[in-house]
């Protein structure tokens, strides 16, 4: 017989492991023996059975008597997987699209005992009551031997899945921190200038009315001011709405009461994929851009990394902590740390950041701002916070890339890329950099790239202006060096490319290719055979 192995916890005799890293439903096998299951080992009958030499304890009626029970035993085996096979053919059915891909079975050496298998597409046999279940509701559903997942479907995401960030607004996050207990700032919210002066007259007092954008540097792009009147609020408000800060127009003001601030504080938490940890960062010099801080003076920066299966502990806590000179705050810090930590784990998100966490003359700490970011595979669990976020605006080049269907990534540098294959592109990036460059973007033209798909990247690189010399890099594999040459002369023709061009063509019909782009004798062309050469043509020509 083969090695024995489960659909439940392994067994003594060597059963065959899940890969790590694929999640699947709780699967119990209940079809076979119990003891099997629970991982017990062989009868003595069976192990004895297993041995043919007639040489055990017992004699020779003591293997005649463990034969006749392996045969008894092998006829339960068989009965077990007739019925097996009858509630398979009745159960199987068009698979329910609704359904998250668990794992499937298959029959080994052993037909008592099947092996799940983690595969991308479930195929489980399924029987026609475990099909119900509401599936915006991320729940369980199923019996005794099967769990399932239901994953739902987000609205209004496209394809129906999972394909944006969920970034809230301030307001948006202040009141989702508040529900774990982050002491937060009382405010309204307005979408005209009439409602921040109905707003302000609420209040009372000096207020301070805030852009609602999702971009950072609000307050240098005149998005944060104060008022100290119903009026004054008004007047602040019309030279705030209608204003664009990083890409996004500016619709809603936030207003909330002026605070006095004796002590300004950083404190976030974030997903750390290289420890596969949470992150949690604090430093006493809050109120300014995090990453200014990290790069001129690191050791102002406390880090703790906290394991997600076991939680946050006081000395996380302390550790945080330990460059707060003020030890008096210590234990009100300490409960916002717990509550922001709380708040992360339990909404899904990669980032959860206090800046600032301000201290009052009077000794209250409290969020002044609040960033709040959701893990977006994990909308399912989350369908409020799926409604409430936003998606982030995209950079005007990488919007008209996706409407042309390219793939596409705006950088900062002069040189622009154009490869086929995310690898070779890549590595294009890179060389460009080794050869003294910086590079404008990222594009791919693809495994198959068409001529077509060259004109159409081609477009959407020379719209950025600060590019100011193209590198192809083409390895012809699936893609035909000498269809690329035809896309790139129709390009020249029909956009009147002026920028210089330089080409490295290499595999599939890459000496008809060069020999196309040759015989064109176009005079913003260069051709070069090594990737290298290539780059370094690139970076002079964009000096």
């Amino acid at each position: 017989m083969g090695e024995r192995t489960c659909r439940g916890e392994p067994s003594a005799a060597g059963c065959d492991r899940l890969r790590p890293g694929l999640e699947l439903a709780e699967v119990a096998c209940g079809d076979h023996d119990p003891a099997l299951e629970r991982g017990q080992a062989q009868p003595a009958h069976e192990q004895l059975a297993c041995d043919d030499r007639g040489d055990h304890p017992g004699g020779e009626h003591a293997l005649v008597d463990q034969h006749h029970e392996r045969a008894q035993h092998e006829h339960l085996v068989g009965d077990r997987v007739e019925q097996r096979a009858e509630r398979g053919a009745a159960s199987r059915a068009p698979r329910d699209a609704s359904v998250e891909p668990v794992g499937r079975h298959r029959e080994t050496e052993d037909p008592g005992c099947p092996v799940v298998v983690p595969v991308e597409a479930e195929r489980e046999e399924r029987h026609d009551e475990r099909r119900a279940g509401n599936p915006d509701s991320g729940q369980l559903v199923g019996d005794r031997h099967r769990l399932r997942r239901i994953r739902p479907r987000v609205r209004g995401s496209a394809e129906g899945g999972y394909s944006r960030r969920v970034d809230l607004y301030e307001f948006q996050g202040k009141e989702l921190l508040g529900r774990y207990g982050v002491p937060v700032s009382e405010g309204l919210l307005a979408a005209s200038a009439e409602d921040a002066y109905s707003v302000a007259a609420r209040l009372g007092g000096t207020v301070v009315l805030k852009a609602q954008v999702l971009s950072v540097g609000r307050g240098k792009a005149g998005g944060v001011r104060l008022a100290a009147d119903p009026a004054a609020a008004r007047r602040e408000a019309e030279a705030i709405l209608g204003l664009v800060i990083g890409g996004e127009r500016v619709e809603r003001l936030w207003l909330e009461p002026a605070c006095a601030i004796a002590a300004e504080y950083y404190l976030s938490a974030t997903f750390d994929r290289a420890a596969r940890q949470t992150l949690l960062m604090f430093t006493t010099e809050g109120g300014v851009e995090i990453e200014q801080v990290a790069a001129e003076r690191p050791h102002a920066l406390r880090r703790v990394h906290v394991h997600p299966l076991e939680g946050l502990r006081p000395h996380h806590g302390r550790e945080l902590l330990a460059r707060l000179t003020d030890r008096a705050r210590a234990s009100e810090i300490l409960a916002i740390v717990a509550s922001l930590y709380r708040c992360f784990s339990e909404s899904d998100a990669t980032l959860c950041e206090i800046n600032p966490l301000v201290v009052t003359p009077d000794g209250e700490a409290r969020a002044l701002d609040a960033k709040v970011t959701i893990d977006d595979s994990a909308l399912y669990r989350q369908p409020e916070l799926a409604r409430l976020g936003q998606p982030r605006p995209a950079d005007a080049l990488e919007a008209f890339a996706a409407e042309r269907r390219v793939t596409y990534v705006k950088l900062d540098g002069t040189v622009g890329i154009l490869a086929n294959g995310a690898g070779l592109s890549m590595s294009t990036v890179d060389v460009v950099v080794v050869a003294g460059g910086a590079p404008a973007n990222f594009c791919d033209l693809g495994g198959g790239g068409s001529a077509a798909g060259v004109v159409a990247s081609l477009e959407v690189i020379a719209r950025d202006a600060q590019v100011r010399a193209i590198l192809f890099n083409i390895f012809g594999g699936i893609t035909r060096c000498d269809e690329v040459a035809r896309g790139i002369l129709a390009a020249l023709d029909e956009l009147h490319l002026t920028l210089p061009i330089v080409v490295r063509l290499d595999g599939t019909n890459a000496e008809e290719g060069r020999a196309i782009l040759t015989q064109a004798a176009r005079p913003n062309l260069r051709i070069e055979a090594t990737m290298l050469a290539a780059a370094r043509r690139a970076v002079e020509l964009a000096a």
